[in-house]
């Protein structure tokens, strides 16, 4: 059976990646004032410089259900059987959207949708999971069982360099981030049950709390399956991503990819984010 794996742009995937693992993915969108645009085509560095400009956020919608059948009918042309990934439906109403979607009966038995419960490349640890099992021959329902089994080991944090972004985006109080400017704390964001909560606060020069978080990270979920990490950031110089990726092959971890969060993720975040994911279940081997 020839499986399509598929996710919206929140996968934060690179195009290489994308090419390497068959997956597709369906673009959220952006306003920026009058200018509208789709993830991808509007850059992290371009609604970084609108809310710089303007000092608001820039506006993201998520696919709506005409947008999902148009996707879901060209991908069914090509492909047998459509599992498709979802950003957290406690984040988004895209993953309800897709529901509704997969249950008319011109997608019954053909789409299966997945709440990833996560973001990012949190969704995307799972995506390259069911590729590869779909590469062994697994059928649709075993690959959404398996896949489902293991999300709630998804590891999904990252450092911030402030909570302004998510202040202007509701997602914290005034007296928190006033509380953080002052104290000049760099938060941890993590996932849990779906939802952005925060975790640690660190101080100082961002290669400092980026490694303090990344040895943190790596002693609070210790169990991790090192077949695939991932570095994702908003922006990050150079040389500190050469050091995470160093700690990472230290650790034991066999592929470790860099990829850049798309501006649907970088608006909630803001600049100077950085994160490891991982499903911190153990070794799955692929049998």
């Amino acid at each position: 059976m020839n499986i399509c794996i598929s996710a919206e742009t929140t996968v934060d995937l690179t195009p290489e990646l994308l090419k390497e693992y068959d997956i597709h993915t369906i673009p959220f969108g952006l306003t920026m004032g009058e200018e509208a645009g789709l993830d991808g085509q509007i850059k992290p560095e371009d609604l970084f410089e609108y809310t710089k400009k303007t000092g608001q956020l820039p506006r993201t919608s998520a696919v709506n259900e005409f947008q999902y059948e148009e996707y879901f009918r060209a991908l069914l042309k090509e492909y047998d059987h459509v599992i498709h990934f979802s950003l957290s439906s406690e984040l988004s109403s895209a993953c309800q959207n897709a529901v509704n979607v997969s249950n008319e009966d011109e997608f019954k038995g053909k789409v299966d949708i997945i709440d990833s419960r996560s973001l990012s490349t949190g969704i995307a640890l799972h995506c390259l999971y069911a590729r590869k099992l779909a590469r062994v021959g697994k059928e649709p329902k075993a690959i959404v069982d398996a896949v489902k089994a293991r999300l709630p080991y998804g590891q999904a944090s990252f450092s911030l360099e402030s909570v302004n972004y998510l202040y202007k985006g509701g997602r914290c109080s005034m007296l928190q981030m006033l509380g953080a400017n002052v104290l000049g704390l760099k938060p941890e964001i993590f996932v849990k049950d779906g939802k952005m909560v925060s975790g640690a606060k660190y101080r100082g020069p961002m290669k400092k709390v980026v490694m303090e978080y990344v040895e943190d990270t790596l002693k609070l979920f210790p169990n991790a399956d090192k077949e695939e990490v991932f570095i994702t950031y908003s922006t990050a110089p150079e040389e500190v991503l050469a050091t995470v990726q160093a700690r990472l092959e230290k650790e034991g971890f066999k592929h470790i990819h860099q990829t850049r969060a798309g501006a649907t993720i970088s608006c909630h975040c803001g600049p100077h984010c950085l994160g490891i994911l991982y499903i911190n279940d153990g070794p799955h081997p692929i049998a």
